[in-house]
This record gives C-alpha cells, sequence and structure tokens, in this order.
C-alpha cells in the first residue's frame, strides 16, 4: 500500500532510526542477551540453563512461564513450547511464572504495534516491525497483552528447551565417551541405545551447565511433537478447583497489616479537606494518610485487617476537587461529536481518492450512519490488590500483574530506592483485561509500606473503588458514510472515529516526561487494517480531549472499531440488497484466509437457511491481533425479549499450539463481547462514575450465555493470538442480528438501551 507513505512517514523514519541505531551504535547491546534472572534464586543444588528451565539434582524440573497467568491457559501453552524441546512431559514439571527481569522482554508487542495491517508484508512493514523490535529488545519491558505471549515465546522457548537439552547430552556423552547424537531423550531421561545406560537430567544438571549449547540446534519438526498441537490439561486447574491460595488477594506474610484505599472519585481531582479524626479512634486501625500521585489522589487506611480498613475508611471525611473534564454524558458526547467535524485527523488508510468519489454521489446511493459507544470497566472478579513490604532498603511486591518490570521500576521510583532493590513476584490473577497492565494498584502498596514500618502491608480495593478508579475502555464515536456501486457493493467508504487516546492517557501517568506525540492507532484499529479491498476507502481518527483515565480493555480499539465497522458493512449489504456473507467474501477475495473463516463459519452455522419465524442470524468479521475470525450470532424472540441462542465462530491463527485452549479463549473472548453489547456502561454524572458494582454494572448473567461453536483452521501464513481476537466481531455479529430479527438498527450501546434481553 504505497499511500502508507503518507500516512506515517514520520513513525516510518523513526523506524528506519532504531534499525539503525542498532545495527551501527548499539548492535552490542542489543544482541547482548540479557542476565538470567534465575542465577540469583537457585536452591541448594539447583542448576540453570537459560532463563526458562531449571533443574534439581532429584530431577526436579522448573519451567519458567513468564507471562501473567489470568484464566487464560497461557502457563501451560508456554511450558508445553519449553517441554517439547527439553523432552519432557508437562507432568513431571513444576511451572513458575519466575522473577521480573529483562530477558523475559516481550518484543512483539511493539513489532505488531506498527501501524500497518497484519497482512501487509511489504519492505516498509517489515522494516518497521524490525524497528519496533530493536526498541523492544532495549527497553526490555518483560508485559502480557496484546495477545503476543505464545507468538512472541514460540520460537525463544523451544530454543531455550532444546538448548538445555543438547547440554545435558554432551555431559551424558562425556561420561560415556560416546558422541551426544548417538543418545536418546524422553521423559526427562537420556539413554544410550549402545550399551542400555540411562541418567535422569538431574543426576546431570550439574555437569551440563558447565557446556556451551551447540551453534546449531534442530528444532522438532511439527510432525515429531509430542505436547505440541494438542490439547493439553492444564497446569493451573487443580490449584484453581480446590481453592488453593494462589491469587494476590490470598498472599499471607508474617506480621502482616491490611489496608484500603479512598481515591478522589472526580478523576485527576485533588484532595481538598481531610478529617480522619473518627476513623483513627476505631478498633484495629493502625495509621490513616493522604495518597497523593500524578495518578490519583486519596487517602489509604492501614489497620489489622481488611474488614477495619474498609470501615474506617468510611468514616474518613474527605472534600474532593473537581476532575477537569465534562462532567456528564451530554457534554463527553459534545467533545466527541466536535472532535468528529474537527480537522486535526491522522488517516490510518487512505486509498484512491473518497473526496472525488463522493462528488457527483446520487444520493439514493450513498449509506450513512453514526455510532458511538460508552466507557467500559475491565470489572476483573479479583479486585485490584497488592502486598508490599520495605524492610533494610528492599521493597518486595506481590502482586497480580501484567507487566512485572514496570512494576519494579515504578513501584522502586515511589519509595526512592533504586531499582535492583525492588523485587516482584507475580501471582495469579483473578481476571487482567488489560487492567492489571496498568500498575496503579502495586505503586500504592509501595507507598503503603514505607509507611509501615518494615512491616508487610496488603492493599485491597473495594469493588467500589475497582469500578470508580478503573482505567477504562474510552467512549468513542464515529461517522461513516459509503458510496454503493450499481453492483450494490461499495465503491468508496470514509469513516471518521473519535475517542480520546489510550497512549496520551497512559504515558503522562508514568512517564510524565515523554509526552506522547503523533496518531494513536488503537482509535482506528479494526477499521483501518481491516483486508477490504474498496477502491476509495478513507479511516481518519482524532483525538478526544477527554482527561478520564483510559487504559487498554481486552482488543482495545478493536473493541469499539468492530462494532463500527462491521454493523456499517451490514448496512451496506442491507442497502445494497446483498447476502452479508457473500459481500464480505467478495470484498475480501484478495485474501483467501479471510474467505477461508468466512466459509467456514458459514457452513458451520448453515448461513442461508430458512429459519423458523422469531429467530434470525447476524454476521460479522475482525482480523485482530493476528487472527482472522468470523462470526455468526442466532438470536431468537421470546415474548418479545431477545435471547443470544447460539454462537459459531472460525478463527485461523496460523498455527495453533493447543487447541483446547485456543478454543476456550475464542470462547471467553466472545462472552466478554457480548457481555458488553448487552448491557455494560460506565456512565458520567457531576463530574463521577455512576456505576459501583455488579448490581448497576451489568456484566451477562451465567443463564443468558449462548452456545459457542469453534472452528479452527490453520492457513495464513504467521502466527496470531487467541486472548482477544474473538471480542470484537463478536459485538456486531450480536447488533446485525437484532437488526435482523427486529428491523431495528442500533447504533450506539449497550444494546439494552433499545432492545430486551432475556
Amino acid at each position: 500500500m504505497g499511500i502508507i507513505g503518507k500516512i506515517a512517514r514520520r513513525t516510518f523514519l523513526v523506524g528506519t532510526a532504531l534499525v539503525a541505531g542498532g545495527l551501527a551504535v548499539g548492535y552490542y547491546f542489543y544482541r547482548k542477551p540479557y542476565p538470567n534472572p534465575l542465577d540469583d534464586e537457585l536452591a541448594e543444588g539447583e542448576t540453570t540453563f537459560n532463563p526458562y528451565v531449571k533443574i534439581a539434582p532429584d530431577n526436579t524440573i522448573t519451567l519458567i512461564a513468564p507471562r501473567a497467568e489470568m484464566g487464560q491457559g497461557v502457563a501451560t501453552t508456554l511450558a508445553a513450547i519449553v517441554a517439547e524441546e527439553l523432552d519432557v512431559r508437562l507432568d513431571q514439571v513444576i511451572v513458575e511464572h519466575g522473577p521480573a527481569g529483562h530477558a523475559y522482554v516481550n518484543t512483539t508487542m511493539l513489532e505488531e504495534g506498527v501501524p500497518f495491517p497484519h497482512f501487509d508484508e511489504s519492505t516498509m512493514a517489515e522494516t518497521m516491525r524490525a524497528g519496533m523490535g530493536v526498541l523492544g529488545k532495549l527497553l526490555g519491558v518483560q508485559a502480557t497483552g496484546g495477545s503476543t505471549s505464545v507468538v512472541d515465546g514460540y520460537y525463544r522457548m523451544r530454543q531455550a528447551g532444546a538448548a538445555a537439552r543438547e547440554v545435558l547430552k554432551l555431559a551424558a556423552a562425556k561420561r560415556l565417551g560416546v558422541e551426544a547424537g548417538s543418545l536418546w531423550t524422553a521423559d526427562g531421561v537420556i539413554t544410550d541405545p549402545a550399551s542400555g545406560k540411562t541418567f535422569t537430567y538431574g543426576e546431570l544438571a550439574q555437569e551440563a551447565a558447565a557446556f556451551a549449547p551447540p551453534a546449531e540446534i534442530r528444532l522438532r519438526e511439527r510432525a515429531e511433537w509430542k505436547i505440541l498441537g494438542k490439547p493439553q490439561k492444564r497446569v493451573d486447574m487443580h490449584a484453581k478447583v480446590t481453592g488453593a491460595p494462589i491469587f494476590g488477594i490470598d498472599v499471607r506474610l508474617p506480621d502482616m497489616l491490611f489496608a484500603t484505599l479512598r481515591m478522589n472519585p472526580y478523576r485527576g481531582g485533588a484532595i481538598v479537606g481531610f478529617d480522619a479524626a473518627e476513623a483513627e479512634k476505631m478498633p484495629g486501625v493502625v495509621k490513616v494518610l493522604k495518597v497523593e500521585t500524578g495518578i490519583a489522589n486519596g487517602f489509604a487506611v492501614i489497620a489489622d485487617n481488611t474488614w477495619r480498613a474498609f470501615q474506617a475508611a468510611d468514616a474518613v471525611k474527605a472534600e474532593w476537587g473537581k476532575g477537569s473534564y465534562p462532567p456528564n454524558d451530554a457534554d463527553i458526547r459534545k467533545v466527541l461529536e466536535d472532535a468528529l467535524r474537527g480537522s486535526d485527523i491522522s488517516y490510518g488508510r487512505n486509498d484512491g481518492n473518497v473526496e472525488t468519489a463522493f462528488a457527483d454521489a446520487p444520493r439514493e446511493r450513498i449509506v450513512e450512519a453514526d455510532y458511538s459507544v460508552p466507557y467500559l470497566a475491565h470489572a476483573t472478579m479479583e479486585p485490584m490488590n497488592a502486598t508490599a513490604q520495605l524492610k533494610d532498603g528492599r521493597l518486595d511486591i506481590w502482586a497480580p500483574n501484567q507487566a512485572p518490570t514496570l512494576v519494579r521500576q515504578l513501584a522502586a521510583a515511589a519509595v526512592g530506592i533504586e531499582t535492583e532493590n525492588c523485587f516482584v513476584h507475580t501471582t495469579y490473577l483473578g481476571g487482567g483485561f488489560g487492567r492489571r497492565a496498568d500498575v496503579d494498584y502495586a505503586i500504592y502498596a509501595a507507598i503503603l509500606a514505607k509507611a509501615a514500618d518494615g512491616r508487610p502491608v496488603q492493599v485491597i480495593w473495594t469493588r467500589e473503588e475497582d469500578i470508580g478508579q478503573d482505567m477504562y475502555r474510552p467512549a468513542a464515536a464515529g461517522r461513516f458514510r459509503a458510496r454503493l456501486g450499481d453492483d450494490g457493493l461499495p465503491v468508496a467508504v470514509d469513516m471518521r472515529i473519535a475517542a480520546p487516546s489510550i497512549m496520551g492517557s497512559v504515558l503522562p501517568r508514568y512517564f510524565p516526561s515523554l509526552p506522547p506525540m503523533g496518531p494513536d492507532k488503537t482509535i482506528t484499529d479494526g477499521s483501518a487494517n481491516q483486508p477490504y479491498a474498496i477502491a476509495n476507502y478513507r479511516v481518519g481518527g482524532i483525538k478526544a480531549p477527554i482527561s478520564i483515565p483510559v487504559g487498554f480493555w481486552r482488543s482495545v480499539g478493536n473493541s469499539f472499531n468492530g462494532f463500527f465497522h462491521e454493523s456499517f458493512m451490514d448496512e451496506i449489504a442491507v442497502a445494497g440488497k446483498l447476502d452479508p456473507l457473500e459481500m464480505r467474501r467478495r470484498l475480501m477475495a484478495d485474501h483467501p484466509t479471510a474467505v477461508n473463516v468466512i466459509d467456514k463459519v458459514g457452513a458451520m452455522s448453515r448461513w442461508g437457511e430458512k429459519l423458523p419465524a422469531g429467530k434470525a442470524k447476524g454476521f460479522a468479521f475482525t482480523l485482530s491481533f493476528g487472527t482472522w475470525v468470523a462470526e455468526v450470532v442466532q438470536v431468537e424472540d421470546i415474548g418479545g425479549k431477545i435471547r443470544i441462542e447460539k454462537v459459531w465462530c472460525a478463527a485461523d491463527p496460523g498455527q495453533v499450539i493447543d487447541p483446547g485452549i485456543f478454543t476456550a479463549q475464542m470462547m471467553s473472548g466472545i462472552v466478554y463481547g457480548l457481555s458488553s453489547a448487552i448491557g455494560e456502561a460506565i456512565t458520567f454524572a457531576d463530574g463521577a462514575a455512576q456505576q459501583s458494582n455488579f448490581h448497576n454494572y451489568g456484566p451477562m448473567r451465567m443463564s443468558q450465555c449462548p452456545a459457542i461453536e469453534v472452528g479452527l483452521l490453520e492457513t495464513a501464513n504467521r502466527m496470531g493470538g487467541a486472548g482477544e481476537p474473538g471480542t470484537p466481531p463478536s459485538i456486531p455479529a450480536l447488533a446485525n442480528a437484532v437488526h435482523a430479527l427486529t428491523g431495528k438498527r442500533v447504533r450506539t450501546m449497550p444494546l439494552l438501551k433499545e432492545v430486551e434481553f432475556l
């Protein structure tokens, strides 16, 4: 796409500068491996070969899966990747998250954040991805997000397992006086077929650590896989179903204190007045203190148990300063609409000449629509929490988090110690969805630990605080128009999308000296980067100046652009008297992977069959996070109320490492999207969020959850993710089904505003 040159010239120059810098100036630092963080925490007799493998003399094998396990199964899949090449069974190993460390950098998150579609493999796109990979390595950020964990770890962690296996074979070969290539491995045992002698990995580990791995290590071909490509038993499941204390909220330490926070509900406002006299008299209260940061301002109560901290916090009298954003939904909506009319726009796509295409368009051939979505909360089942202890210059933090190296860096800075003196212990997460990529909860815990005289303090947010102080999915608005040709297909599409900038909110929270510059691609993700071939195709994003804190919500900009783009495509199909599936098939004919998932989901759902009265289907497609996804939703009218009956999903990530976990993640993403579509919204009145708990922030109930069928394909030429791609198409597929059933085109979320669900 040559037009990209005028869209992303500045970004391209930054990318090529990074590549050049990596090659000409910082090549040594870019190529040099980060230190192995396991070296500093080995048990007696334990040996590490690389950041992913530890082996004890008794043949206890520990594999490091350094991405946050928040229910998505990543601990199992990453461990399986290492285990496959190490040649051990999953039931033979212990799986740990491991310490915070730059060795666990996620470069794929930055590589996939470039302003090019996933399917664009042009020189410019690949150069930019390479440049961002260099930057990612230099930054060394360990993080879980963007559905990148398996993609990022696939080759690196296979190589780690294979390297450990090969040096173990070298140690065995030295003992036996034979060639390493003559030895066999299986289930953590090395066998010499000539003599019949065997050694466990544990017997050889210390000797093996002295060997350097061979320069060339052959990874197993897919036909040789014993573990990968097959469903595996989840390594975290037994602990979860037996109620083991594995989450952040379960942490218990000797001499522990407990705390909670109350932050200004008018986001960004000051704490003007503060009277803690009554609270300080209450039983068990240790301390009440102000907490003022660049993130939020408020107070905390430290007590001898969580309930007493909650009760005392209710007794504190605080006067709050107002925030600087529009105070209510109507004013927020006006800012978004003003932004849509403005000229400060960045184009994520600009093919052909849209203005010329519309200049002589007959009115009857034009389709126009405005769409909007509200702010959304993450509403994780485990509310925000962290435990911290600052003692003798060392800060330890136990937290369910998605970004351990950021927690380490920012928490250390908050209490005035060096980063290397902060140690992060990542627990299992009771849900993340992007919320725990922010690290405010850990910073607050560190600040309170500084006031706790060396004792550990666990900071738990109430559900009300969790929702009221969320870093929300942005509200957004879109204005769309299309010109139809004589065959009903669009010959021109023009899309303008306005939303607060996520990066413009995140960076000032934690790195105020780094002002966000340039376009924010999250505003148009899901609209600008779809594989539709339309001659005149323009998608522009506008940053709306609303300072309500926003962050990364499951599928990020794709969550609202999927709704905008695919609902409008459905409108085009209806106006052009075309079958929605067939129209997509024709518009994406240049991309066989897209056609494959469309055909797959069409066959699965028996699209085109005559349905009984009171039933209808809707279709949507979204390519996000490298995975091509088509979905069909079937709804039913029962007494004037709508029931979501079934969802069919076809997904093609290129390569499926664990089909059971991948399928479960597609289902999870679908449920998350449908839930948001039915009834979720964060609304504002008098400057504060009106929702506070599940009684008025309504996720989909189990009784509302439809049957879901997932079909997986592996035809794409690049691997995609699993955690988020199921969400974006589920929302428009439902809205399109509602239109097919009722004739009502709902252009704003949640649907509950205009239709009633069972």
